[in-house]
């Protein structure tokens, strides 16, 4: 069975996999995050470089 779509519903498709894939990449930040702040070897200071880049890279992500 063929089924045809529209060239909008194509469109909307893609966009909905593609914040799909952003939402995952998001998730994994904040499961690394999680992880980082359980080791106490990490000092603190480290700690807030990557949450800073953390947040750089989530506003990157948001704005494509």
């Amino acid at each position: 069975m063929k089924e045809n779509y529209s060239i909008n519903e194509i469109l909307i498709a893609v966009d909905e996999l593609q914040n799909l894939e952003k939402k995952k990449k998001i998730n994994l930040i904040k499961i690394n995050k999680r992880n980082l702040k359980i080791n106490s070897d990490i000092p603190s200071s480290t700690l807030q470089l990557i949450e800073e880049a953390e947040k750089t890279i989530r506003s990157k992500l948001q704005s494509e």
